[in-house]
């Protein structure tokens, strides 16, 4: 099929790339003309997809990408995977997602079927999605499809991760379950729009809370002098009712501290109460404040301290740092005095900062995401905060 995938990203990519290696003919869609022209000179933008990807798909003539949204009047399928983060105030933020969708309208072709795959609240697939799509006058088919992506995960990727998938009637629904069951081993189907766009939200909103409360725990392990993560994986060993979150220096990346925003905000618009979300919104936006109080019990005064942020991206082993918790971390050691600078092998380049070599010139180091080959010697007798837990 000649598929369309709106946003090469973190999302975008991957998903494109496993169409094309199973004979899709894809075109990916970008209005970043840096990552366009690096993806049309064979280089990936993400570690999840290798050069030799994206070159070979290239050469079959499977893979191609574009910023022209004209090519969407070929597409019999056209997939959304654009950012729907957070604004300034922390509240749903849908402008990308609107902006694709009136740049797909101004080109679709009829009868087109229509998956988004980008985070939304319940409902909004059917109130916010298909109207502005409607605008077009073009007869069209509309499903939901949320997106999976662990980056970094060795085990859990876009083939092997089992997709979910409604539509906006059940003819759409079918369509979009036969072209997801073409390169995804497990595709399962919801009876609506709203059941599907609300177990995306839950998935992640069980996440935020359980590592908030992992967050509390660490700290009460702190004042008994015992390893959180030993006492972790202790609880671990039983084989039912418990399952393993491991403590941060706070949540991040695009999807844990967001998509809960998503279903607080619509859970306020009903008038129904979201306390536990909430709380461990709050919980995860303190922790900054208890490693910078842990700093300077270990200091005495952060003020005129050297001190080396190791780590700045949301997780180990990838270079996205979209909601760090590091960001917060820093400004509010900043805030204490601190004289602060980071390293990271992989980010190099961030909040127009660079990368600090890691060496035995600090006062303190605090390990936020080190990733698996930071060389933590060279940080030689320099003493370290772990904020992921253990000694």
């Amino acid at each position: 099929m000649r598929v369309v995938v709106v946003g090469q990203g973190y999302v975008g990519l991957p998903l494109a790339i496993a169409a094309a290696k199973s004979g899709h003919f894809v075109t990916g869609i970008d209005t970043n003309i840096k990552l366009v022209e690096m993806l049309s000179g064979g280089r990936s933008t993400i570690s999840d997809v290798s050069n030799h990807d994206i070159a070979s798909t290239q050469v079959s003539g499977h893979y191609s990408i574009s910023s022209d949204f004209a090519v969407i009047a070929d597409a019999e399928i056209i997939i959304i995977c654009v950012p729907t983060p957070l604004d300034k105030k922390r509240q749903p933020d849908l402008s990308y997602l609107e902006n694709a969708l009136k740049a797909v309208g101004r080109h679709l072709a009829p009868n087109t079927l229509v998956i988004n795959e980008s985070t939304i609240a319940p409902g909004a697939t059917r109130k916010v999605v298909a109207p502005i799509l409607e605008e077009s006058g073009i007869p069209f088919e509309l499903a939901y499809s949320p997106e999976r992506i662990d980056p970094a995960n060795p085990k859990w990727n876009v083939t092997n991760t089992p997709k979910l998938v409604a539509g906006l009637t059940d003819a759409a629904t079918k369509r979009a379950e036969e072209f997801y069951k073409t390169f995804i081993s497990e595709v399962g189907t919801g009876s609506s729009l709203e059941v599907i766009e609300t177990a995306k939200l839950l998935e992640n909103s069980f996440r935020l809370i359980n590592i908030s409360f992992i967050n509390e725990l660490a700290q009460i392990c702190a004042q008994l002098n015992i390893d959180v993560r030993e006492v972790i994986d202790a609880a671990a060993t039983k084989p039912y009712g418990f399952m393993p979150f491991y403590p941060s220096a706070g949540v991040g990346g695009h999807c844990i501290p967001v998509d809960p925003v998503y279903l607080a905000a619509k859970a306020n618009e009903l008038g129904t109460p979201s306390r536990f979300i909430e709380l461990a919104q709050e919980i995860n936006l303190q922790i900054p404040d208890y490693f910078v109080g842990v700093a300077t019990r270990l200091l005495g005064s952060l003020a005129g301290k050297r001190i080396l942020v190791v780590g700045v991206a949301y997780k180990p082993n990838v270079a996205d740092t979209r909601e760090t918790p590091a960001e917060g971390l820093i400004e509010t050691l900043r805030r204490a005095g601190a004289d602060v600078e980071w390293h990271d092998e992989l980010v190099q380049e961030w909040n127009s900062e660079t990368s600090t070599p890691l060496s035995d010139s600090f006062d303190l180091a605090i390990l936020v995401n080190p990733h698996s080959d930071t060389d933590f010697s060279l940080l030689g007798s320099t003493p370290v905060l772990n904020t992921r837990g253990g000694y």
